[in-house]
């Protein structure tokens, strides 16, 4: 299993960016997906928890309503939509899954999951 993400940067606070996560030797039919993210200092936050069996969806507090995940199957590739950017959003961010055996909210708390990827730094500037 590989999974690696792209499309970070820096943007202006307020602004949008997408972050995508091509996920291959993996079905994302029937995973538990997962972005977090991570500042110096401070430990690996789970942001946002998907289980494609439809076993729910964990937001931290702290993106929702602003961040969204979805993910495409017929590419093989796990989006996070960030809008409404803010200077604290700042972080490497990295995309994770597993088997979906668990609930959304174990794999984004625990940060037990078995696949990660390399990380894409994220700059919001104020």
């Amino acid at each position: 299993v590989q999974l690696v993400e792209s499309g970070g940067g820096l943007v202006q606070a307020g602004n949008s960016l997408r972050l995508s996560c091509v996920a291959s030797g993996l079905r994302l039919d029937n995973y538990a997906i997962g972005w977090f993210r991570q500042v110096p200092g401070k430990e690996r936050e789970g942001i946002l928890c998907l289980i494609t069996s439809g076993l729910g969806t964990y937001y931290a507090d702290s993106v929702k309503g602003r961040f969204a995940i979805s993910r495409d199957t017929t590419n093989g590739t796990i989006y996070l939509q960030m809008n409404s950017l803010k200077p604290e959003d700042t972080a490497v961010y990295y995309c994770a899954a597993d088997n979906g055996l668990f609930s959304a909210n174990y794999y984004c708390l625990s940060r037990n999951l078995a696949h990660w990827g390399q990380g894409t730094q994220v700059t919001v500037s104020s």
